[in-house]
C-alpha cells in the first residue's frame, strides 16, 4: 500500500470531496498551515491524521512531511484539496507500490493531471500532459522551490504513470484563482529575475529530446517577450488550440492572459528596483 498527503489551508469546502476518492486507503495525512475553519476538524472526522506546519514554501511543505511525519508506506501521493483521486490511478498506485517495495527501481514518479475548468477538462489550454512528480519515495525523494510552486531535486530516478488525476481550478471561485495567481505571479516573477539564464542556454534547451525540459525552457522564455498576455492568449487559445475546449477554454485562456498581465507588472516593479507594491 501507499500513503497520502494533502496539504490544506483553510479548504473546509474542497476536503470532503478529495477524501472521498480514498477509499481502501489505510495512512492519510493532513498536513496544514494554520487553517482558521473546519479543516482539520473534517479531516480527523474522517480518520486522517492532521499535523501542523508554518508554510515557508511548496517544497519546504512537502520535505518537512517526508522527513517528519510517521507515514505507515515508504511512498506517498501529494494531493491537494481541490484535487481528486480516480480510481483508474489508485489502482495502479498500489500496483506500482508493491513492485518498488519487492525491488525498487525508482525514487518517484511523474503523473499528469487533468485540468477541469467549470466541470470540462480543458486539455489544450492547459498544455496536457504537464507532468507533476506526486508519487515519491519519501526516505529519498526532496523538492525544490522553483517560482511558486516546486521541483524534483537534480540526480531523482523518475518514472511515468499511465493514470490521472484530476485538478478543479475553479473549485474555489474565479476571485480566488485571480488572488492566487496574483501571489504566484509575484513569485515567478521574483525567480526568474534573481536566477535567469543567459539567453543561448535556454534556445538550446528548446532543441532537447525531452518534453519536459523544453515545456520549461519555453515557459522562462516568455519572460522575454514583450506583450506577454496577449502573447500567452493567442499561444494558448489558437497555437495550443484551446478554442476546441469550449466555452470553458475561452474562459480559462482569458484567466491565463490576466495571469501574465500580473507577473508582467512584477517584473517591471523588479527592473525598476523593487520600487512600489506588487
Amino acid at each position: 500500500m501507499f500513503s497520502v498527503l494533502i496539504l490544506t489551508l483553510n479548504e473546509e469546502h474542497n476536503l470532503p470531496a478529495c477524501l472521498d476518492t480514498l477509499p481502501g486507503v489505510d495512512d492519510i495525512h493532513v498536513l496544514d498551515s494554520g487553517s482558521a475553519d473546519r479543516t482539520a476538524e473534517i479531516a480527523r472526522e474522517r480518520g486522517a491524521k492532521v499535523s501542523v506546519n508554518r508554510f515557508e514554501n511548496f517544497a519546504r511543505q512537502r520535505n518537512h512531511a517526508h522527513e517528519n511525519l510517521p507515514f505507515l508506506h515508504p511512498w506517498v501521493f501529494h494531493l491537494d484539496a481541490d484535487e481528486r483521486m480516480t480510481p483508474a490511478l489508485l489502482a495502479e498506485l498500489r500496483a506500482v507500490a508493491l513492485a518498488e517495495t519487492d525491488a525498487r527501481a525508482h525514487d518517484g514518479f511523474w503523473t499528469a493531471p487533468r485540468m477541469l475548468w467549470e466541470g470540462r477538462w480543458v486539455p489544450r489550454c492547459t498544455d496536457y500532459p504537464a507532468w507533476q512528480a506526486r508519487f515519491c519515495h519519501a526516505p529519498s525523494f526532496r523538492f525544490v522551490e522553483k517560482g511558486h510552486g516546486q521541483r524534483e531535486a537534480d540526480g531523482l530516478r523518475l518514472g511515468y504513470l499511465k493514470n490521472n488525476y484530476e485538478h478543479d481550478m475553479s473549485a474555489s471561485g474565479v476571485d480566488d484563482w485571480l488572488a492566487k495567481h496574483r501571489r504566484y505571479a509575484r513569485r515567478e516573477a521574483e525567480a526568474w529575475h534573481t536566477a535567469q539564464r543567459p539567453l543561448g542556454d535556454e534556445l538550446r534547451s528548446l532543441a532537447s529530446p525531452d518534453r519536459l525540459v523544453r515545456r520549461r525552457a519555453l515557459k522562462s522564455l516568455s519572460y522575454r517577450l514583450p506583450a506577454r498576455p496577449l502573447a500567452r492568449f493567442v499561444y494558448q487559445y489558437l497555437l495550443r488550440r484551446g478554442f476546441l475546449d469550449g466555452a470553458a477554454g475561452l474562459a480559462y485562456c482569458r484567466l491565463l492572459a490576466r495571469y501574465e498581465g500580473f507577473a508582467a507588472e512584477e517584473l517591471k516593479r523588479l527592473r525598476r528596483g523593487g520600487r512600489g507594491a506588487f
